[in-house]
């Protein structure tokens, strides 16, 4: 946003940013509970052949996400991110009423991957706060959308569970509303980010796609680095909705009722910590000093996760692992640094494929190795193996951004202040 934009305006958009994500979020929270049982329904009531469904469902959504988000960014990048908000608004409000009608299994799973091919929100809104804030204030901008998705996945399971059992398709047909309604408040209230004399000159597939995409991050060395970080940080946590359910059962004997209230708790403390500490920690600490920190509580988290033997030692690591949701504000924040205001949206874009792509691969490192080490052919009960492999990554990713982040690797920041 330029300098003649005034700070109202600025503050009216950024509302606006998190009011998108977090309705994106909330959309697709409210059919999590929902959309296995209705597999489940179109499969004829068989739970294992549900089971594959759902899992070829989550990998496709990945794989087209890692194929689409580049596309979305470069596209952000020349034509402004407005345009591409709402597109993707319009699209996914659409596409959650396809998903309503969808009447056999076949149809429903290509809603999903519509619904995957237009959620462009989550890579442009990083775009846009790039655009609209300063280099001081960018982390607590990025912990803005840290607190939309926490707020999300409090609210959106909880409304979906509600409205599914009055009907499966009901919290399709709410998804669709929350989404087109936000697309109409954007309309009128989301002013552009980008000015034209700051977009690229024209649209280049040479970015645009996961290939390209990750080569352009090679091309800044110093992003580099943290992009690994950005990558292993994300492959950790996907052991969440890998195995934390199955584990829960396997190891505590928790119910439904006891892993949501778990799941409930890990959002508000989510919330809290990116509302009320990031932005005050990264200005305190720094950048850099905010990452090592945010990685070390996770990783000490995921040790304290992967040794309990019971459920009251594992509650114990939740506050500690909640601090890690600062290390991903202040590393996207150190990333934007050393990007120019015309490369942000593919940069954003390039790091949604990554995001992807360990969507891709955790559940299979995760699943794998939960279902090995319970099994009668592993040598040691261990069903915590999986969290342990989490902590294990998150050191990796420690000691990556302790190489990366020190002066001789980051460069200054390329693009000018944005003036308040």
């Amino acid at each position: 946003m330029n300098a003649s934009v005034a700070p109202a305006a600025r503050k009216a958009a950024l509302a606006f940013i998190f009011i998108t994500v977090l309705i994106d979020v909330l959309a697709f929270g409210v059919i999590i509970p929902v959309l296995p049982h209705l597999v489940q329904q179109m499969v004829g009531g068989n739970i294992s052949t549900a089971a594959w469904w759902v899992g070829g469902f989550g990998v496709a959504f990945s794989l087209i996400q890692f194929v689409c988000s580049p596309i979305q960014g470069t596209l952000s990048d020349r034509y402004g991110r407005r345009p591409v908000i709402l597109l993707s608004c319009l699209g996914l409000g659409l596409d959650f009423v396809f998903m309503a009608l969808a009447p056999s299994l076949a149809w429903l799973f290509v809603g999903r991957i519509i619904s995957a091919a237009t959620s462009a929100s989550f890579t442009t809104a990083n775009a846009y706060i790039a655009d609209v804030t300063t280099h001081e204030d960018r982390a607590k901008g990025f912990g803005m959308i840290g607190a939309a998705f926490g707020l999300g996945f409090i609210i959106g399971p909880l409304i979906g569970g509600v409205l599914g059992d009055i009907d499966l398709r009901l919290p399709f047909w709410f998804a669709a509303g929350l989404a087109l309604l936000n697309f109409c408040y954007g309309v009128f209230v989301l002013p552009e980010s980008l000015p034209v004399e700051k977009r690229t000159m024209r649209f280049d597939w040479s970015h645009a796609n996961p290939v390209g995409s990750l080569k352009l991050l090679r091309s800044y060395p110093q992003v580099f680095g943290l992009a690994a970080v950005i990558f292993i940080a994300n492959l950790a946590h996907y052991v969440y909705p890998s195995i934390f359910v199955l584990f829960a059962d396997y190891s505590y004997g928790w119910g439904q009722k006891e892993v949501g209230y778990v799941l409930a708790l890990v959002g508000v403390l989510s919330v809290i910590v990116n509302v009320l500490l990031v932005g005050r920690m990264v200005k305190a600490m720094g950048e850099r000093r905010a990452v090592l920190l945010g990685l070390a509580c996770g990783a000490v988290g995921f040790a304290v996760y992967g040794v309990a033997g019971q459920g009251w030692i594992f509650l114990l690591g939740l506050p500690i692992s909640a601090l890690w949701a600062i290390a991903a504000p202040a590393t996207q924040s150190l990333i934007t640094r050393q990007v120019g205001a015309d490369a942000q949206g593919r940069i954003q874009g390039a790091l949604t494929s990554l995001v992807s792509l360990a969507g891709i691969v955790g559940p299979a490192i995760f699943a794998g190795s939960f279902g090995w080490f319970v099994s009668d052919a592993a040598p040691v009960k261990l069903p915590g193996i999986p969290f342990l492999i989490a902590a294990a990554l998150l050191v990796v990713a420690w000691l990556v951004t302790l190489r990366f982040t020190d002066a001789a690797h980051m460069a200054a920041a390329i693009e000018p202040e944005v003036a308040g």
